[in-house]
C-alpha cells in the first residue's frame, strides 16, 4: 500500500514539474524587458499625471484595481479605460495628495511586472497625513499595452487618515 502511494505522489509529483516547465516557457518565449518597459512608462506616467501617455499605454480592456477599504471612493475595481480616467483617477486626486513616493523594488516575468517602494499622503477631506507606508503593484502587460493594474497599500493608514476627525 504505501509503495503504491508513494508511486502515485511521484508521478504527481513529476505532472506538476512538466507542466510548470510547460508554464515557465510560454512565459519565457515573452519579452521580459519590453514588459518592464512599458510598466515602468505607465508608472511614471501615472506618478507625473500624463494622462495622455496613461491613456495610450492602457489596453482597451485594461482594468484597475486597488486593494483595500471599500469604503473609500478610488477602492476597488475599475474596469475600463474610461473609468479610470473620468471616475477613479478623478476621485484619487479629490481625496489624496501624495507627500513623499519611492520605487525601492522592481522584477519582472514574461507578461507580469511587480513594483514595490513607500509613500506618505494627506487625507484632502481630513489633512490627516498617513505617514509613510508600502505599497506594491502588479502589473500585467500584453502586445506593448498595460492590460491591468493590480495596487496594493497599507489600506490601513489611508482608511485611517481618511476617515479621521479633526
Amino acid at each position: 500500500m504505501f509503495k503504491k502511494s508513494l508511486l502515485i505522489g511521484l508521478v504527481s509529483l513529476l505532472a506538476f514539474f512538466q507542466l510548470t516547465s510547460a508554464s515557465a516557457q510560454e512565459t519565457q518565449s515573452v519579452d521580459s524587458a519590453k514588459t518592464l518597459e512599458t510598466a515602468q512608462a505607465f508608472l511614471w506616467a501615472a506618478g507625473s499625471g500624463d494622462m495622455e501617455k496613461l491613456q495610450a499605454l492602457m489596453a482597451d480592456d485594461f482594468v484597475w484595481h486597488n486593494e483595500g477599504d471599500g469604503s473609500i471612493p478610488w477602492i476597488g475595481k475599475w474596469d475600463s479605460k474610461d473609468k479610470v480616467l473620468n471616475t477613479f483617477l478623478p476621485r484619487f486626486g479629490a481625496g489624496l495628495k501624495v507627500t513623499s513616493w519611492t520605487t525601492d523594488f522592481s522584477f519582472v516575468n514574461g507578461d507580469q511586472a511587480v513594483f514595490m517602494g513607500t509613500m506618505s499622503a494627506i487625507a484632502n477631506e481630513s489633512g490627516v497625513d498617513t505617514g509613510k507606508f508600502s505599497w506594491a503593484v502588479r502589473v500585467h502587460v500584453e502586445d506593448g499595452k498595460v492590460k491591468s493594474w493590480n495596487w496594493f497599500e497599507d489600506s490601513f493608514a489611508v482608511s485611517n487618515a481618511y476617515h479621521a476627525k479633526q
